[in-house]
């Protein structure tokens, strides 16, 4: 029996992608990731999510990852409907949807403070998709519950850290890139002071319009 965990890094920054997540294993393997010490990854150090990623790859039987890019993001936040909870519902659906082996069973760690909605939003789509047997468990904080949910927590921080880092190397230094960093504000300031905003840029977010972009 296979179960299946989903989880995102990178919701709330102003510049960079969002990842999400979904790792896969046989109900046998949940012991070999609570043995590993996986847990909610902003529990951890860079360097034990690093280990941890690599054991994790061993251990499960399938993981699949989209990263979601700011213009994504800004299409999906413009529109008349969307939101980021549905945006992020659809893209965990795709990844359910591109599994080899669909799980009976799939643990999601809710975006929404009311995980009913999220889930009921999730059960849905996957029934458009002919996956109305899944069963859904969404919950606030299951990171820090479901070592499944865990793996995928430190799966999708893992490669958002690397895909931050690599746009670092193009754009310069912009910090964490999440509003509260003094550094990611300065960056954005000297941005729009040039009259340039990259593309790793959210453009939806308030944050620029304090800034009267």
């Amino acid at each position: 029996m296979l179960v299946g965990g989903v989880d995102e890094a990178g919701r709330g920054p102003v510049i960079g992608p969002m990842v999400i997540a979904c790792v896969v294993c046989r109900e046998g393997e949940l012991k070999l990731l609570k043995r590993l010490g996986v847990r909610d990854s902003k529990a951890l150090t860079p360097l034990r999510r690093r280990i941890l990623y690599k054991s994790i790859g061993e251990v499960v039987s399938e993981i699949k990852v989209k990263v979601v890019s700011p213009q994504e993001i800004d299409e999906k936040l413009t529109s008349k409907e969307g939101n980021l909870n549905d945006l992020e519902a659809e893209v965990t659906v795709e990844l359910i949807s591109s599994l080899t082996e669909t799980p009976y069973a799939i643990y999601l760690d809710s975006p929404d403070p009311v995980a009913k909605r999220y889930s009921d939003k999730v059960v849905k789509l996957l029934s458009s998709r002919g996956l109305s047997n899944v069963i859904v468990i969404a919950e606030n904080g299951a990171d820090k519950r479901y070592p499944i949910v865990s793996a995928a927590s430190i799966v999708a921080k893992v490669i958002r850290d690397k895909e931050v880092e690599e746009l670092k190397k193009l754009y310069g230094d912009f910090g964490s890139g999440y509003p509260s960093d003094p550094k990611t504000l300065r960056f954005l300031r000297d941005c729009l002071r040039k009259g340039y905003l990259p593309p790793i840029v959210r453009r939806s977010w308030s944050t620029l319009r304090r800034f009267g972009a």
